[in-house]
């Protein structure tokens, strides 16, 4: 796995941030900005956890949810609540956003760096460590990216 997907997928987020305050509450109740704020969140908290991880500790405890996901490549719509810390604020200003982006792109060039064993606890996936990690990254942030193309619509 490498980085290059998650760069693309950042970039896509980049480019719509100058429709930030869109919404479709047909499709999400949040808006543009609170996916892409959320996406950066996902990003720049798992590299942070997995920074601060101590690798000795890590189960490969991965979870049959997490495997199935993984392999059809995509996470179901509806189905999980963003945990506190990684919910987007009331108000999402652009500069927040360009911010967020821009330590997302310094945090992914992070994670080559790390050891292998280097993980975080996802509450339904078990502990997800570097092997995985620009899969996981790649399948939330795209996850978000289509709910952002539906709300444009």
């Amino acid at each position: 796995m490498s980085s290059k997907k998650l760069y693309e997928l950042i970039n896509k987020l980049e480019n719509y941030i100058n429709q930030h305050d869109v919404a479709n509450p047909k499709i999400s109740k949040a808006t543009v900005g609170w996916h892409i704020d959320h996406s950066c969140k996902v990003i720049n908290q798992v590299v942070l956890t997995l920074q601060s991880s101590d690798p000795a500790l890590y189960k490969n405890d991965f979870s049959f949810l997490g495997k199935l996901f993984f392999t059809l490549g995509f996470f179901p719509r509806g189905k999980a609540k963003a945990p506190k810390n990684v919910k987007p604020p009331e108000t999402i200003s652009q500069k927040d956003l360009i911010k967020q982006l821009q330590e997302a792109r310094t945090n992914i060039d992070i994670i080559p760096d790390l050891d292998k064993n280097a993980f975080f606890k996802h509450p339904l996936f078990g502990d997800v460590n570097k092997k995985r990690i620009y899969r996981f990254l790649e399948l939330h942030t795209n996850h978000h990216v289509k709910i952002i193309r539906d709300i444009l619509k």
